[in-house]
């Protein structure tokens, strides 16, 4: 006799150590056992992909309603019942195989006698497994559910976070580099200065990534994640919203901006443009208005095209007196690194001399910190001494109760002053020095930093050198945060050898 196979094994008893091999082996054996003959096997893992398994098993079914004939086929041979039939359609099907195609079903585990009662027995387990499917079902719906209310995502997370399976406390995380796409995606669209379209233009730009599969942030994936609620730290599930407890990436203003303008509720203010500049890092000295990007295109003479990058000033209703601030992208480049340049000790002798001292500085600054710790916790004992001499001349009667409740009060307020003076004492730590360092490497370093970062990465060099950044018709400012801004004021220090810093 002629039979096909068909195994079957779902996600639960995967992780219970059960596999496809091992149904296999067992039809193999029982074909073997009775002299059958195999023509064709068909298995499948439902964790593989979701609708692999009804995929698959149409597939069988197909193939042995088009090969019966030819391949004198006589049963579909499986381990148990419920590998074939997981409701009482699929039962339906099988019967149909058997009516109109003499094709029926054998197993392994399972045996159903001819006549009325084998029939009732097949219905029976059909019924049993539907209920089991139906049950299972119910029972994943309650944990996804359950799993929503307790604040975390049900399956994989969405772009910009991480599953991170041994971390129970924590089981979604941001993604170091996704996360940074996500953030810079909310900006660029809240900005008001890019479409959909754009967007993807000016993330490949500036180096982020969608997948590698497909590297480039089409206007789905950029639709998909400017309306997803996931990066404000909410959770959908169907109808309802549940606050997760992974860390949002976008606070809801943001958000809120880019709702109101994917309905339409704003408009863009001007041409789609990807000038990674633009976007509100810098504004106008004389308004204050958002400096913006734009590209003039300029035929040449051979049909090409010459693309000129420009930054303006955004205000299109300027008064009589504001001045034309347009600056070509290379000249707001280059005054931004002879900026930076300004931070730099054009002496390296006096640089190097200049972290000695940092490290001197510091090292006095902890020696004074800790002798005053010293001193004060040498009182505090000091003061301690007084009050138990004191309560046992007391109790001596050596002094009055009056005496002793007004020195007692006079001591309990020096010791409550010595216990506030200690804990506003502050410990410097190595991090702290070593930090301290950092700082005044990154800005000896910074302009050959801006040279060799990518558009975001200078933005970024931007916002934390300074607070505010503002272009005037021919002017560059930023306004250092500290303690850049001294650093930047080059103040002039005179050495022994008559040497100026």
């Amino acid at each position: 006799m002629n039979v096909v196979i068909w195994a079957r094994v779902s996600s639960r008893e995967q992780r219970e150590g059960y596999s496809i091999d091992a149904q296999l082996r067992a039809t193999r054996d029982r074909a073997e056992k009775n002299g059958w003959t195999v023509v064709r096997e068909f298995s499948v893992a439902e964790s593989a992909k979701r609708g692999a398994e009804r995929h698959a098993f149409n597939e069988m079914v197909a193939w042995v309603k088009a090969n019966a004939k030819r391949e004198n086929l006589r049963a579909i041979l499986s381990h148990k019942l419920d590998r074939v039939c997981r409701n009482m359609r699929d039962a339906v099907r099988m019967q149909e195989l058997e009516d109109k195609h003499g094709v029926s079903l054998a197993f392994v585990d399972n045996e159903f006698g001819p006549g009325p009662a084998g029939a009732l027995s097949f219905n029976v387990m059909a019924a049993v497994a539907q209920y089991y499917s139906d049950n299972l079902r119910t029972e994943v719906l309650k944990g996804i559910d359950e799993r929503s209310k307790q604040g975390w995502q049900h399956g994989l997370a969405p772009f910009g976070y991480l599953n991170v399976t041994e971390d129970r406390d924590e089981p979604i995380q941001p993604h170091p580099e996704n996360a940074k796409a996500v953030v810079r995606l909310f900006e660029l669209y809240a900005s008001g200065d890019h479409t959909l379209e754009s967007i993807g233009d000016t993330l490949a730009d500036e180096g982020f990534a969608f997948r590698p599969s497909a590297p480039r942030f089409h206007r789905t994936a950029v639709s998909y994640i400017l309306n997803n609620r996931f990066y404000i730290g909410e959770i959908r599930r169907g109808a309802n919203l549940y606050q997760g407890r992974h860390q949002p990436l976008i606070d809801r203003s943001t958000f809120q901006t880019c709702q109101d303008r994917l309905q339409g509720k704003t408009r863009r203010t001007k041409a789609k443009v990807n000038l990674p500049l633009s976007g509100g890092l810098f504004t106008c000295n004389h308004c204050g208005a958002m400096i913006t990007g734009e590209r003039i295109k300029r035929k040449l003479k051979g049909g090409g095209v010459r693309l000129h990058d420009y930054y303006r000033c955004a205000n299109n209703y300027p008064d009589s007196e504001h001045p034309s601030v347009r600056w070509r992208a290379d000249d707001l480049e280059d005054a931004i690194v002879a900026d930076l340049a300004k931070l730099r000790m054009t002496d390296d002798e006096v640089a190097d001399w200049f972290r000695s001292s940092l490290q001197d500085a510091f090292s006095q600054i902890g020696d004074h910190q800790r002798n005053q710790r010293m001193a004060l916790s040498k009182r505090r004992s000091e003061l301690a001494t007084m009050n138990n001499r004191l309560l046992n001349a007391f109790l001596a009667g050596s002094i009055d109760e009056p005496t002793f409740n007004a020195k007692l009060a006079a001591l309990r307020d020096e010791a409550a002053q010595i216990e506030e003076r200690l804990g506003n004492v502050a410990t410097l730590e190595p991090p702290d020095v070593r930090a301290a360092l950092a700082v005044f490497e990154f800005s000896q370093n910074v302009p050959d930093l801006w040279r060799g970062s990518k558009m975001l990465e200078k933005r970024r060099i931007l916002e934390t050198l300074s607070l505010n950044r503002m272009l005037g018709d021919v002017t560059l400012v930023l306004e250092k945060r500290k303690p850049f801004d001294e650093l930047a004021k080059r103040l002039e220090m005179q050495l022994s050898r008559d040497d100026r810093i």
